[in-house]
């Protein structure tokens, strides 16, 4: 009996590395994060600050999932999950278009050698797309930004969060996704990440922590703090 042209394996828009039950898996668990951050952290931020803060604290929220998605495509994915250029950064270059998205997934900086320089591991290939872990892996960085604004909600104007936004994006988070997962030092070394306790949850906690800190610091100098009250 022949089989039906739908459950063929060699369709020519369903490739033989594509596992559909890893793809779907990876664009729901993606979608989830999204509307974690989309618009629930927007409504949480929005909803437990000051009123007259109010507005501000939703937009920081929106302004650091909007920025981090141009800048992911533009030059972020790659400099966490790209090609090696230092023992804890990829090279930076977009993560779009079809000749980029639709093959598939490779984090190129994950191939292990053995001292003498003999393969002990060859690169990580998922059974996805490009676009599929692009996607992904976007979702978690926009959401550990929105994390690190929770920390200083009704202490930063709109006007510098969108500055700093893409700074700590490209040279912080950045640095931490390659290191860990992408195929840096640590990920080499054996150090294991699987669940984003270092690259978001911990990185998000310090750097909002340090912020905060640094804020209430600086206000206090300028005498619109007083911390003995």
């Amino acid at each position: 009996m022949a089989i039906p042209l739908a459950y063929q394996t060699n369709l020519p828009a369903a490739p033989e590395w594509l596992n559909n039950g890893d793809n779907g898996w990876q664009l729901a668990a993606a979608t989830l994060v999204g509307l974690q951050s989309m618009p629930g952290l927007v409504v949480l931020y929005g909803s437990i600050i000051k009123k007259k803060w109010a507005v501000n604290s939703a937009f920081m929220a929106l302004d650091a999932f909007a920025a981090t998605l141009i800048i992911w495509e533009l030059v972020g994915f790659r400099m966490a999950f790209g090609e090696r250029l230092l023992p804890f950064w990829g090279k930076a270059g977009p993560a779009f278009g079809q000749d980029y998205l639709l093959h598939r997934a490779k984090l190129a900086a994950t191939t292990h050698f053995f001292r003498n320089g003999t393969m002990e591991n060859e690169m990580i290939e998922p059974f996805y797309s490009m676009a599929s872990l692009v996607y992904f892996e976007f979702m978690f960085a926009a959401i550990t930004l929105i994390f690190l604004a929770g920390s200083v909600l009704g202490r930063v104007n709109i006007k510098a969060w969108m500055a700093f936004v893409p700074l700590w994006l490209l040279f912080s988070h950045t640095v931490g996704a390659f290191t860990l997962w992408g195929g840096g030092f640590l990920y080499h070394w054996g150090v294991i990440d699987y669940s984003g306790g270092y690259v978001i949850h911990l990185s998000s906690g310090v750097a909002g922590f340090t912020a905060a800190y640094w804020i209430v610091a600086l206000c206090q100098a300028r005498g619109l703090v007083d911390v003995s009250a």
